[in-house]
């Protein structure tokens, strides 16, 4: 009841025709519970020298997300769980609003922006930019409380019908982004540069093969 009255809340302040869009696009990501997937992984990020490996990419609904290297633990930005879409569209207290339209890879995209209302929310702002025939989100711009911005990047293959992508493209500010405690590397973390410029750090997952909905166990994400 009380998520209820939120989102009555939230459809109130926002623009009607977003939070029905919305709504759509969630339903389609919401056949998911849990995956687990073979992909390619390219890390291209200043202080890390990382080769491209084979992962191993476990998802449970409605956060939980680790990427496993069977020869070892895989480096990746903790603003990787944004390639998760349900972080944007479980929000329940937010402000959504239209933003016009814009092309993504040949996809005439309609643009919402998402503003949570919950000082709690790790999630300060959002920017989807939708298909409104498939209901898939081509193009997300997430920024977060720790770990600043995330610009990600999806296309899609045989598993459209369910939100899941066959690529996932992030860049993000190097100099936004904390190193986990405990971590010891050669560290640069992108400040700028002569040239001005701050330094781009960037992830891409490249998804093989998906198994859906088999029930992970939460002890998996500990």
């Amino acid at each position: 009841m009380f998520s209820l009255l939120l989102l009555v809340a939230a459809a109130q302040a926002s623009d009607p025709t977003a939070v029905a869009l919305l709504a759509s696009v969630k339903k389609k990501y919401d056949l998911v519970n849990d995956y687990s997937a073979r992909a390619r992984l390219v890390t291209n990020v200043i202080f890390i020298k990382a080769p491209v490996s084979q992962v191993t990419v476990y998802y449970r609904k409605p956060d939980q997300l680790l990427v496993k290297n069977e020869k070892g633990i895989s480096f990746i930005p903790k603003g990787t769980v944004h390639i998760n879409m349900n972080n944007v569209l479980g929000l329940t207290n937010f402000e959504a609003v239209l933003s016009g339209t814009e092309t993504v890879d040949g996809v005439l995209c309609t643009v919402v922006k998402i503003f949570p209302l919950s000082e709690e929310e790790s999630i300060t702002r959002a920017t989807l930019y939708i298909d409104p025939t498939q209901l898939l989100v081509r193009r997300s711009v997430v920024s977060t409380k720790e770990s600043g911005t995330y610009s990600i990047k999806m296309k899609y293959g045989s598993y459209s019908w369910c939100g899941l992508p066959s690529e996932v493209a992030m860049e993000f500010n190097t100099r936004d982004y904390k190193l986990p405690k405990g971590t010891t590397l050669d560290y640069d973390n992108g400040t700028p540069k002569a040239s001005g410029l701050p330094q781009k750090g960037k992830v891409l997952i490249q998804y093989q093969a998906y198994t859906l909905n088999k029930g992970l166990p939460a002890s998996l994400f500990r």
